[in-house]
């Protein structure tokens, strides 16, 4: 039996060769309760409980070499709930808690059907369908994304049905939606170098990076399914690079949406649009 207190404070001090404190301290109170089922209230308590010290140093070394926790615990949390990871799947940010938190406040019908375009984890389209308490469909490219899905649906007792389907070749597969929600790849390839490397190092490329051409090529051709497959006064829901929230609104205006805005994100950055098709193709 160990002092979980010791082992919290003692796992933070080695993690802050490589984060801040603070961070350091979260990092490792996640560690504890996802490895290893230690509540936070346990460690602020001072109990005493049985922890393997050889596992807990074969984590330590993953995190020591920038590995992100959710991978190195394979739980990643999400608006309440815990949620299976691998690195087939992008981690998700509390960024995206804000697009489902926009998505629930702004639409109230009974009912609506749902399809999210690039599932990954499943953490919006989950989240979507048990704080609405309906089926909702997704769609993704990846095999290992969709399996991780999958999964969570299964253990959040979730009704999600998912299609392998590549957005940028083939056509949504349902229509008469309510909502159509996208978390797509946004950053532009010349950015790579700006991102951190625990990102790009551990994270799927197809799920961060466009080409620098065409950054907002995914929104694009969502829209452009969107007003084939969204009922006549159906929302789009998009999360977005900080940068182009203009050139996505443009587009969508070009193409007949109306009611359009760009939400800020608690950094009030620029980070969700949402639009309504107004016509119905």
């Amino acid at each position: 039996m160990q002092n979980v207190k010791q082992i919290w404070q003692e796992t933070a001090k080695q993690l802050e060769k490589v984060y801040d404190r603070r961070e350091a301290e979260n990092i490792s109170f996640l560690l504890l309760e996802d490895a290893f089922d230690i509540k936070r209230m346990d460690i602020l308590a001072e109990e005493n409980k049985t922890v393997s010290l050889d596992r807990l140093d074969i984590l330590l070394k993953r995190l020591l070499k920038n590995e992100p926790i959710q991978y190195v615990t394979g739980v990643a949390d999400f608006y309440g709930r815990k949620f299976s990871l691998s690195p087939g799947a992008l981690i998700p940010r509390p960024e995206t808690e804000e697009l489902c938190e926009l998505i629930l406040k702004e639409n109230k019908i009974d009912k609506p059907r749902i399809l999210e375009v690039g599932v990954g984890s499943g953490c919006i389209a989950i989240t979507l369908s048990l704080e609405l308490g309906v089926e909702v469909f997704g769609t993704d490219i990846s095999e290992e994304a969709i399996g991780v899905a999958k999964r969570n649906s299964a253990a959040l007792e979730s009704a999600v049905l998912i299609y392998e389907s590549d957005v940028l070749a083939e056509n949504l597969p349902e229509d008469e939606l309510d909502i159509l929600v996208s978390n797509p790849p946004y950053i532009p390839q010349q950015d790579h170098h700006e991102i951190r490397e625990n990102v790009t190092k551990y994270e799927p490329d197809v799920a961060l990076f466009v080409p620098n051409d065409d950054p907002i090529l995914f929104y694009k051709r969502i829209a452009d399914l969107g007003l084939k497959s969204l009922k006549k006064g159906g929302k789009l829901y998009f999360e977005i690079h900080e940068n182009y929230g203009g050139d996505v609104i443009s587009y969508l205006g070009k193409k007949g949406y109306t009611a359009m805005h760009v939400h800020k994100d608690m950094h009030g950055k620029d980070r969700m649009v949402s639009a309504t098709n107004s016509t119905n193709m």
